[in-house]
């Protein structure tokens, strides 16, 4: 299956500047594969190299870190001559943190190097301390299968790439079959290998059985990485998510996950899930001003989970209530559309993306973004009901001169507003530089 990381990847290998590399993200997103994949098709060779569990590693870098001691011995463990044109890959490295450490001796004494170092989000965080390479590496982060690479494992190319390139005004020719395949991505969800299950055998109880297995595999972690008091703790923030999101004021609220509980109680426990990259925080902004980042408010937040289709998961989605119907564009109130919102824009890294609300709670918009001109509000309408009260009253009382609604409709412009499909929320970020006069 094609991922866009593999395009990173390789403007990573053409920079100038470039440093060892640390490509983290949450279990089972595939870093594994795509590192491999970047050696087999862009290099002479590729020095692999598993790090958990293999006690020889362990034993290696518990002494000399210096690249000129530590090559012969990992041309030995991976059998490969390690050159410039070699690929050197140090994978699960959060296994041996002095191996993570190394990464600043790679990048002074050999730059010539070609080094990824990939592994669990939660289990490198946990490194980050004194001994952590800061100032010597780069950093990528790898996020479940977009919609666009899901239509491109569904065998539409084409499709994908015209979604990636074409104007929203001139992709509405396809609006109906893109709203088939995202009713589908939002059931199957973008884990590679419930992606691969799907577009193997279209069987949807086998791509459910995976997700749930993915989950049980993210609970064991729980126990894992976690004091047995932190990973009750974590399973009960983790459970209570789904519940918030469906909620209509979808701001985390400490006491539906724990009667009487507070901020204290918990922030050690969100924090946790944000190292491991299976949630994601927006907070809340007081003032909707530019630069949005002078009026964050830390205290106010909503939580989402990386992936939509384990979001369906938790909860047991039936098929039919997503594929078949317009049920689940309504139900929850829309919390799958803006679960997907959500990961769309962080995967396609808009800069800045908060929500903001009113002191009171009685006017919120959904997400907030900005771009030359000031705010930028994005409203998710999940159905074909575009009626937003709040919308409209804070394009009114704001001036602003560009706001986006997402919805299941066909793309619209009216005055300074676009109604944008759900499909196409990947084009916000070049609708917020149009608009900019950039």
């Amino acid at each position: 299956m094609k991922r866009d990381i593999l395009l990173k990847l390789e403007n990573w290998k053409n920079s100038s500047e470039r440093k060892p590399l640390i490509l983290t993200g949450a279990r089972q997103t595939g870093k594994t594969w795509a590192v491999k994949e970047f050696g087999k098709t862009k290099f002479k060779n590729t020095a692999y190299i598993m790090f958990e569990k293999n006690e020889n590693m362990r034993k290696l870098f518990d002494g000399s870190l210096l690249p000129k001691d530590l090559l012969p011995f990992l041309q030995a463990e991976s059998g490969e001559t390690i050159t410039a044109e070699t690929l050197l890959i140090f994978d699960e490295v959060q296994a041996v943190p002095n191996a993570i450490t190394s990464l600043k001796f790679f990048q002074e004494q050999m730059p010539e190097i070609f080094l990824i170092a990939s592994g669990s989000a939660l289990g490198i965080a946990m490194h980050s301390n004194s001994s952590f390479p800061v100032g010597k590496v780069d950093r990528l982060q790898l996020y479940p299968m977009s919609f666009s690479e899901f239509l491109q494992a569904m065998g539409e190319k084409h499709l994908a790439e015209l979604l990636q390139t074409e104007t929203p005004e001139k992709l509405s020719v396809f609006h109906e079959k893109l709203d088939r395949y995202l009713k589908q991505y939002f059931f199957v969800g973008g884990m590679p290998e419930v992606v691969l299950e799907y577009t193997t055998n279209q069987n949807f109880d086998n791509v459910r059985k995976i997700q749930k297995k993915i989950l049980k595999d993210y609970d064991a972690d729980f126990a894992k990485y976690a004091t047995p008091l932190l990973a009750t703790k974590i399973r009960m923030l983790w459970n209570s998510i789904p519940q918030q999101i469906a909620k209509e004021n979808k701001k985390f609220v400490y006491g539906a996950v724990k009667s009487g509980a507070r901020a204290r109680d918990f922030e050690t426990t969100i924090q946790w899930l944000l190292d491991s990259s299976m949630i994601h925080k927006i907070n809340r902004v007081s003032t909707p001003k530019s630069p949005l980042k002078f009026y964050e408010d830390f205290d106010a937040f909503k939580l989402f989970i990386s992936d939509v289709g384990l979001l369906g998961a938790i909860v047991n989605t039936l098929p039919k209530q997503i594929v078949e119907d317009d049920s689940i564009y309504t139900e929850y109130n829309g919390a799958m559309g803006e679960q997907f919102v959500c990961q769309e824009l962080i995967a396609n890294e808009l800069p800045t993306l908060f929500y903001w609300s009113r002191e009171d709670s009685k006017q919120e918009i959904d997400f907030m973004t900005e771009n030359e001109q000031g705010v930028v509000p994005i409203e998710v309408k999940s159905s074909t009901n575009l009626t937003a009260n709040s919308f409209k009253e804070f394009m009114k009382n704001n001036h602003s001169q560009l706001g986006i609604k997402i919805s299941a409709l066909a793309y619209k412009e009216n005055e300074k507003v676009i109604n944008l499909p759900l499909h196409n929320t990947l084009k916000i970020q070049s609708i917020l530089t149009n608009k900019s006069g950039v």
